[in-house]
């Protein structure tokens, strides 16, 4: 078994966590996490690919699981402050050519990435993207979901009790086991001062949503991507809409023929992206992309 490093650098004068996978010779994959979540959601993909030869890179964004929070969360807690810190974590660590997996909010980042528009050099770095379960244009409706529980991050006497809490919010992940759920407890829990458990993230990364009330509506940058596009999208999700893949195949990389969708059967938002189901189509399209 692969056994990660975790690592922490400083860049643009913030401190951010992240798991490192495999050879440090091989290809690269940059997994991405989803919006109250933290990079050790891609540890059965990391450990995938690692297998295979990969050398995979799974940050914790600003603000969640041990990276620094921000203290000017109105200026920082959005999708181009977010590329911003990606295109300096990948200089910092001189990933010349990625691959790009991104679940949900890493999605949208990856998007921005790839198109270039707000930070230029990513757009040759990216030689592939998947998005798990995000679009340039989200339902409402699932985004006031997300912010209801996001936003006011419950606390608990006891582990046991969160993690109940995470398999009910999670459920549409799909098939976890025991220890995946349990792993994905402890792995985004902190205490409290008053010994209490809640989720391991700063609750004010969701002003994101009144900060920049459109920041997940971002179909310039869909429109400028070259590089070629797996979607993922859970069956069930309440967050991409097929109107909206239908949009995504008329432009961008979908106008191209670049644009690969999957519907993944058992999941809503989002795919929980620990099971071969998932994995081995993501492994095949990076492999198609090359470097």
């Amino acid at each position: 078994m692969t056994v990660p490093s975790s690592c922490y650098i400083n860049v643009l004068d913030r401190e951010i966590h992240w798991m490192d996978w495999g050879p440090q010779d091989g290809p690269v994959v940059v997994a991405w996490h989803g919006l109250a979540r933290t990079g050790r959601d891609m540890d059965e993909l990391a450990t995938h690919f690692a297998a295979k030869g990969f050398r995979v890179v799974c940050p914790d964004t600003i603000g969640r699981g041990l990276s620094q929070w921000s203290p000017v969360p109105d200026d920082e807690y959005q999708l181009s402050f977010y590329a911003q810190l990606a295109e300096a974590f990948c200089d910092a660590l001189k990933l010349d050519r990625i691959h790009w997996v991104g679940t949900s909010m890493g999605g949208a980042i990856g998007t921005v990435c790839a198109a270039g528009l707000t930070v230029p050099r990513m757009k040759q770095r990216i030689a592939s993207l998947t998005l798990n379960d995000n679009a340039p244009q989200l339902a409402q409706s699932a985004i006031d979901r997300i912010r209801s529980y996001a936003g006011n991050p419950p606390a608990f006497d006891t582990v046991a009790e969160l993690e109940a809490f995470f398999r009910t919010v999670y459920k549409p992940y799909g098939w976890l086991s025991d220890a995946q759920w349990l792993r994905l407890t402890e792995t985004s829990t902190r205490r409290l001062p008053d010994g209490r458990v809640t989720p391991h993230y700063d609750p004010s990364m969701v002003r994101q949503f009144t900060a920049h009330e459109n920041d997940y509506l971002i179909w310039p940058h869909w429109d400028a991507i070259e590089a070629p596009v797996l979607l993922l999208r859970g069956v069930d999700s309440d967050l991409v809409r097929p109107e909206v893949i239908d949009e995504m195949r008329s432009r961008g990389p979908g106008a191209a023929g670049r644009l690969q969708v999957i519907e993944v059967p058992g999941c809503g938002h989002a795919p929980a992206l620990n099971v071969d189901a998932h994995l081995v189509p993501i492994e095949d399209f990076v492999r198609s992309a090359g470097i």
